[in-house]
């Protein structure tokens, strides 16, 4: 979770879609089924998409030029990964993006978004025996209403920020996620390493069944986002499920850290933890 430029490289890179049995999800890549059920945590991955193409070079290197300068091109970045291949509708097919990104949209206008969800359909309708019937049946109703749902999403994100009469309150833009791009500054590329000090700690600790691999990425993730000013750290629920290709985090383990390891406080869906340990 704290490698955000390997984050970066899931949301652009051709997917490779396998399965060892019905409790791997790895052909989901870096999502979870809410992520494309419910669209969990896309403010996050447009956010490191547009981080990615504001402030590094193809390799990783963080340029040297000024982020601002690159607004335009990562704003096309974002419709281009978000492209769907309407003939008749220009404002979400963005085919003409082809030849700059090329590893997000086809020259027809099929976005990454687009092809990540009808690759894993193709998995699944190949390879009936390593897919369970829940995520078989929920996956296929995805994939039915996916072009109208994403249709509409894609349109709704290019709204100006100051336009009239928009619909719904709190509507994710493109606008809204390179600003908040362009504060985060460029992806972390390196892991971060859980200090030996804490690791101890929790081995002599009761954990209260939640795997030690989790809390140690939790405790990470803290640990390199916290800032001088609060002890207090916003944590992306929705963005760990998607990490572990499922929803036990949220649903399960979040709730059973020990109060002793990690205080949580949620509020407007917002959930921010404090170590304690």
């Amino acid at each position: 979770m704290t490698n955000e430029w390997l984050e970066f490289k899931a949301y652009i890179d051709k997917p490779t879609y396998f399965s060892t049995g019905k409790r791997d999800y790895s052909y989901f890549g870096r999502f979870s089924i809410n992520a494309f059920k419910n669209l969990e945590g896309l403010g996050r991955i447009l956010a490191i998409l547009a981080r990615g193409y504001l402030f590094h070079d193809k390799d990783g290197t963080v340029l040297t030029s000024d982020a601002y300068s690159r607004i335009e091109y990562t704003k096309n970045a974002l419709c281009a990964w978000c492209s769907l291949p309407d003939k008749n509708d220009t404002a979400v097919n963005f085919k003409h993006l082809a030849d700059t990104f090329p590893e997000l949209v086809t020259d027809t206008g099929e976005g990454w978004f687009y092809m990540h969800i009808k690759g894993i359909a193709d998995f699944i309708k190949k390879n009936p025996k390593l897919v369970s019937k829940t995520t078989t049946d929920t996956m296929s109703a995805i994939s039915k209403n996916f072009q109208k749902m994403w249709k509409n999403k894609v349109k709704q994100m290019q709204v100006p920020p100051l336009a009239l009469n928009t619909k719904g309150a709190w509507v994710l833009r493109f606008d809204d996620i390179i600003a908040d791009a362009l504060e985060l500054g460029a992806l972390r590329t390196e892991e971060y390493l859980l200090p030996k000090c804490f690791a101890e700690k929790l081995l002599d600790t009761d954990l209260n069944g939640v795997p030690f691999d989790v809390l140690s990425d939790v405790i990470c993730y803290y640990l390199a986002n916290k800032t001088d000013n609060t002890d207090w750290v916003r944590l992306p629920v929705a963005s760990f499920d998607c990490y572990y290709q499922n929803t036990s985090f949220s649903k399960k383990w979040l709730s059973a850290i020990p109060e002793t390891i990690l205080q949580k406080e949620n509020s407007l869906g917002v959930c921010r933890v404090k170590l304690s340990i």
